[in-house]
């Protein structure tokens, strides 16, 4: 089974409720065997002031969750978007409750690998 680290851009830990480039901290999930827990939160310093971003600072804020291989957001720019794929991390807009969130991102994984194994 697949264990893997999932980031969530939440004020409050409830709701998958913050921009990439305006969050403050991410939850990060563990997934082991589909069940995910809360590991730690990891604090940034937003990206984004009023519409204008800080390319070092969105790298910076992605290089935190490297380890991560899904980053669950509210909402992401293309620029943020390029740059985590480009980590190998998997961004989703996904404004809901984080449990929810959580468990459609282990779903994924579940379609994925049934598909690999497939070919």
């Amino acid at each position: 089974m697949d264990n893997y680290k999932i980031a969530v851009a939440t004020s409050d830990g409830i709701v998958v409720n913050q921009h990439f480039g305006h969050t403050n901290q991410f939850y990060i999930y563990e997934v082991h065997n589909n069940i995910f827990t809360k590991s730690e939160i990891r604090h940034t310093e937003p990206a984004c002031i009023s519409k204008e971003h800080d390319e070092n600072a969105v790298l910076r804020n992605l290089k935190l969750i490297e380890d991560c291989r899904f980053l669950l957001v509210s909402r992401i720019g293309a620029y943020a978007q390029q740059q985590a794929e480009s980590l190998g991390i998997t961004p989703f807009e996904i404004p809901l409750m984080v449990e929810d969130a959580l468990k459609k991102a282990v779903s994924f994984v579940e379609v994925q690998n049934l598909f690999e194994r497939n070919r």
